[in-house]
């Protein structure tokens, strides 16, 4: 499992229910509040691309996979 640590605290300002997963509801909440709101279905296809294990949520997990290989992209 990959190192989780460097990205934990983004991902908490992002589970703002506490309960260490980010719904498609908490991303478009961010999404809105950084000022490019997106719809329910873009947020909910947005969870879908990361979401490894099929819940329907992110976890730190798949949210540090994600972030790392986007960092690779660039």
């Amino acid at each position: 499992m990959a190192d989780t640590n460097e990205y934990a605290a983004t991902f908490d300002l992002v589970d703002s229910d506490d309960d260490q997963r980010i719904s498609a509801g908490e991303l478009s909440r961010l999404m809105e509040v950084l000022g490019s709101p997106i719809t329910a279905e873009q947020a909910e296809a947005a969870v879908r691309g990361i979401d490894s294990d099929g819940d329907g949520l992110i976890s730190l997990e798949e949210f540090t996979a994600y972030m790392r290989s986007a960092a690779g992209r660039n």
